[in-house]
């Protein structure tokens, strides 16, 4: 009996010691990595569960939390870098919650100077930096995919300051997506009104929790944009989301 038993502990032994060791070790990385390692949701219902678990990655439509900012959203027009629609023609733009927050503190600050701001872009799907990259291989004007964007996690927004009563923009340089140095925030040799519209807009969105890009005056991100996913949802995806989220909505 004795010898038997211990036959069946030498064989579950055996077994439990293989097993173990043809189990491939962990990555870390999630089943939907995509082909950079990277975890991009694309999906409705993921989305809405990473919300669930942590209700700051919402994404709000700014036009609802944001009035008396100005959009030209040029990613919808073919009045950009690219020379292409790369948006269906939608009206808003959306960022997560956090983000939401902080630029409506800018704007209420802004609206004592009788300036707003004008939007240009925001959230950013994955694919739309996919296709940008092919392009732009500079990650000094283009995100890199296999790094991911602050828009394509709902964190940055590119913006410039319009003047309330004429509304018009205020001069800064350099137009939108302007890939030269002249865009960079350490250029000086630009008109004095110029550094100072740059120093205003650079200021306080600092003040409010923002980090400029070096090369692009008109870009800017929170700083923990890591901790939230990347997302390649569709801006019918989001409208369709933010049908469900609370009207009443405290930031």
């Amino acid at each position: 009996m004795i010898g038997k038993l211990r036959v069946w502990v030498r064989i579950i032994l055996i077994f439990t010691i293989n097993y173990f060791w043809t189990i491939p070790p962990s990555t870390g990385q999630s089943t939907d990595s995509n082909k950079y390692g990277l975890y991009v949701i694309s999906d409705i219902q993921k989305f809405k569960e990473t919300v669930a678990a942590d209700s700051n990655k919402q994404m709000l439509n700014l036009r609802k939390y944001l009035p008396g900012v100005t959009y030209d959203l040029r990613y919808t027009t073919t009045n950009n870098f690219m020379r292409q629609k790369l948006y269906p023609p939608v009206r808003t733009t959306y960022l997560r919650k956090p983000a939401v927050a902080a630029l409506k503190k800018v704007v209420e600050e802004l609206k004592k100077q009788n300036l707003t701001i004008k939007i240009f872009d925001a959230y950013r799907p994955y694919s739309v930096t996919e296709k940008m990259w092919e392009i732009v291989k500079d990650d000094r004007y283009a995100a890199d995919p296999s790094k991911g964007s602050g828009h394509n996690r709902g964190v940055a927004v590119d913006i410039t300051l319009i003047d309330v009563k004429s509304k018009t923009e205020l001069p800064m340089g350099t137009g939108f997506d302007n890939f030269s140095d002249t865009a960079h925030n350490d250029f000086t040799a630009l008109p004095a009104d110029v550094l100072k519209n740059r120093a205003v807009l650079k200021s306080i969105m600092e003040k409010y929790g923002f980090v400029s890009l070096p090369t692009e005056w008109w870009h800017f991100s929170l700083p923990n944009a890591s901790s939230f996913e990347l997302l390649s949802l569709s801006f019918d995806d989001l409208k369709k989301i933010n049908k469900i989220v609370n009207k009443n909505l405290a930031l």
